[in-house]
């Protein structure tokens, strides 16, 4: 395990729009308002032709084949994330999800394009005092939380 101490900061709520792509929206934002490191709490609806990483195609294996799930309709949706810079200082979300549609749910992470249906709400709370960033893993080929 690895960790550092931090303290919040701000606290934003957010409403994303019809057609917004979830991660995308969230990301300018936080450029827009300086916002380097944060945690997410998301809900709202999901629209069809929204795409999750759902896990990889194999285990603990050398090369990992990320598997997507294609969003085949509209479905109810809550996530939890995290926000934290890359290696050049960009904000990075991410945020995994799961979405729901009579009797099934899939989970998975937002970074293929979770497309808004109607409305979606999120609550973006700061951290502050941190230096933690994404940095590559040659190990992975993650971009891995250092903090």
């Amino acid at each position: 395990m690895k960790y550092s101490e931090a303290s919040l900061g701000r606290v934003f709520v957010i409403r994303l729009e019809d057609g917004d792509i979830v991660h995308e929206a969230i990301e300018a934002f936080a450029s827009e308002n300086g916002i380097t490191a944060a945690a997410i709490i998301i809900l709202g609806g999901a629209d069809k032709d929204s795409r999750l990483v759902v896990g990889p195609e194999n285990g603990r294996t050398a090369q990992i084949t990320p598997m997507t799930h294609l969003l085949e309709a509209v479905h109810e949706a809550a996530g939890t994330g995290t926000i934290f810079p890359d290696q050049a200082g960009k904000p990075v979300v991410h945020l995994h999800m799961a979405c729901g549609r009579g009797q099934s749910c899939v989970t998975g992470c937002v970074r293929t394009g979770v497309k808004v249906w109607q409305v979606m709400e999120a609550v973006v709370i700061e951290i502050a005092g941190t230096d933690a960033r994404r940095l590559p893993d040659a190990a992975t080929g993650f971009e891995l939380l250092c903090p």
